[in-house]
C-alpha cells in the first residue's frame, strides 16, 4: 500500500488516468472532481478566491465543495506556521490513499477471478459457492496459482474434474516439495530416469 502511494505522489503511475477511472467509486459529483483535479498540482497555501476564478467557479461554492471533500475523507485542512504566520493548506494524502486502496482491491479481486474462470473452462461448468471456497483455501495455504492451474491440467488429463482429486494432486506434491512446475518437470525426468534403468535388460547385456 505505501509503495502505491508513493508511486502515486511522486508520478510514476499516471494519476489523471487512475483519477479518471476510479473516481466514480469515490462518489464525488463532477464540480468535486474538477476540483481535486486541480488540487492535484495546487501546492500553495488555501486562497479559495483564486481557486474560484481558476477552475470558474464562485468563492461561496468552492467553500461549498471543499467542506464536502472533507466529509467524504478525501482532503483535509492542515494549518502550518510560516514566518510566525499562520496559514491554510489542502491536504489530499486521503484522496492518495484511497486511490491506492481501489488499485490494489482492483488487483486482488482480478487474480482469483481469472483462476476461477481457468477452472470453469476446464470443467465446462460455472464453479459451486464450496468449489470457489476451496480453491481460495489452497491460495491461503500458499499454494501458487500456477501450481494450482498445473494440479488441474494433471486432474484433467486423467479424465477427472473434480476439486477433491486436485486437492490431493496438491497435497502430494506439497509432500514431496513441489512448489512449482519446475519440480514438476524435475520430478518426471528423474522417475523416466528410473523407469528405464528398471526396464533395461540386463541379463541380455553383453557388453
Amino acid at each position: 500500500m505505501d509503495k502505491i502511494i508513493e508511486l502515486l505522489q511522486n508520478g510514476t503511475i499516471s494519476l489523471p488516468k487512475i483519477f479518471l477511472n476510479k473516481y466514480k467509486e469515490l462518489q464525488i459529483n463532477e464540480k468535486e472532481f474538477i476540483l481535486l483535479m486541480y488540487l492535484m498540482n495546487y501546492n500553495n497555501a488555501f486562497n479559495p478566491k483564486q481557486i474560484a476564478l481558476e477552475i470558474g467557479s464562485d468563492y461561496k461554492e468552492v467553500l461549498e465543495l471543499v467542506n464536502s471533500l472533507c466529509e467524504k475523507n478525501l482532503v483535509q485542512i492542515d494549518v502550518r506556521t510560516e514566518n510566525q504566520v499562520k496559514n491554510e493548506y489542502i491536504n489530499i494524502d486521503k484522496l492518495y490513499n484511497k486511490l491506492a486502496f481501489l488499485v490494489m482491491n482492483h488487483k486482488t479481486k482480478e487474480e482469483p477471478k481469472n483462476l476461477f474462470s481457468t477452472f470453469e473452462k476446464e470443467f465446462g461448468r460455472t464453479l459451486s459457492p464450496m468449489e470457489y471456497e476451496l480453491i481460495n483455501a489452497w491460495k491461503d495455504k500458499n499454494f501458487s496459482e500456477e501450481l494450482i492451474i498445473e494440479a488441474l491440467k494433471e486432474a484433467v488429463l486423467n479424465g477427472v474434474t473434480n476439486l477433491r482429486y486436485i486437492d490431493k494432486i496438491l497435497y502430494d506434491w506439497n509432500r514431496k516439495g513441489i512448489k512449482n512446475p519446475k519440480d514438476i518437470e524435475k520430478r518426471k525426468v528423474t522417475n523416466e530416469k528410473k523407469e528405464k534403468l528398471f526396464k533395461y535388460d540386463w541379463l541380455n547385456d553383453n557388453e
